[in-house]
């Protein structure tokens, strides 16, 4: 495995715009460290949204890709995400919906839209600071765009998210939603592996000290999926 520290702004996976992606990047990486001829395999088993930032793993065999995407498949990964939302929160800390996508964007559609996915997550209140207030979140599904589409439906959209209803910036481009927190099967030893690794220096501004304390909690909690 190679597990990556995301940087906000930088896409997972190469698309149209020609920008340099983190798979590129890492399999340059291993070519220069590993000194390997030719081609470089590395398999991408989940992607991060391009404005978010945090931990992301890759595959280096063809075996660990298959391994690893079955456990997320079983949902044997867990995955802890910090979230800087704007306005009121929901009342329930669980939350459900169906979510339907485009080439663009996603939406949360009626019981029967045809191409709907189930999409579910726990979040819990950390701090609250004005009209802001920093969330944890769990994700039970893995569905693209699923926590800032299902907080904005909320009227409660992610600091910065402009696509889905936010005005008001964060760092200028991105948005305050970091990948926190992972632990997963080991695809070789089936050892349980976690990695915690806080939010980039464009958070310093908001609940610095609170961010931190969460932060040190995941690093010394025994299990990611005993979420409180």
């Amino acid at each position: 495995m190679l597990v990556v520290n995301k940087p906000p702004g930088q896409l997972t996976q190469a698309d149209s715009t020609g920008d340099l992606d983190l798979l590129t990047e890492c399999k340059a990486y291993i070519k220069a460290r590993f000194e390997k001829p030719g081609n470089v395999f590395l398999g991408m088993v989940h992607r991060l949204d391009r404005p978010a930032s945090g931990l992301v793993v890759f595959a280096r065999t063809s075996k660990a890709a298959a391994r690893l995407t079955h456990a997320f498949k079983q949902r044997a990964v867990y995955k802890r995400y910090l979230a800087i939302v704007c306005g009121g929160l929901p009342q329930t800390q669980i939350l459900e919906d169906l979510l339907v996508r485009d080439e663009r964007s996603v939406s949360v559609a009626r019981v029967g839209t045809e191409g709907a996915q189930q999409a579910r997550l726990k979040w819990s209140l950390v701090a609250t600071r004005g009209d802001l207030s920093l969330v944890e979140v769990m994700l039970e599904t893995g569905r693209k765009h699923q926590i800032r589409v299902q907080f904005a439906n909320r009227q409660a959209p992610l600091l910065g998210d402009m696509r889905y209803g936010c005005t008001r910036p964060f760092d200028g481009r991105n948005l305050a939603l970091h990948a926190v927190a992972l632990e997963l099967p080991h695809p070789t030893t089936r050892q349980t592996c976690r990695w915690v690794v806080a939010p980039p220096n464009s958070w310093s501004d908001h609940f610095k000290f609170e961010v931190g304390q969460v932060v040190d909690r995941l690093a010394s909690t025994k299990r990611l999926g005993q979420f409180v």
